[in-house]
């Protein structure tokens, strides 16, 4: 078992609106589709984990921003934690097994 939790977001209403805006293609995200699954700090109870949550949304957020469109002038500002629990559902894990037999490894590093 990982030393980790897990964070999976999945865009609500506002966001589905904010990307429909954008152009007058129809093309919007399909809540449904696959998503990004965040490595977030280990937590022990609820509490900790939005305590968690609070830390990194900010960079959460902008990854799902930049993930449809990637001009920030186009972005919402202001962008709080309040907006952030409006635009996505959250879910949250505490459990995480790695059946890998090897290293995990940053393709960003």
């Amino acid at each position: 078992m990982l030393n980790r939790g897990v964070l999976i977001v999945r865009p609500k209403q506002p966001y589905l609106d904010w990307a429909a805006q954008l152009d007058d293609s129809g093309v919007v995200p399909d809540p449904d589709d696959e998503k990004t699954v965040y490595l977030i700090p280990e937590f022990e109870s609820d509490d900790e984990a939005w305590e968690i949550l609070e830390d990194v949304y900010a960079e959460v957020f902008e990854r799902e921003l930049d993930g449809w469109h990637t001009d920030e002038s186009a972005w919402p500002h202001d962008r709080t934690f309040a907006m952030f629990k409006e635009w996505f559902d959250i879910e949250l894990h505490s459990v995480v097994e790695d059946l890998c037999a090897y290293e995990i490894e940053d393709d960003e590093d």
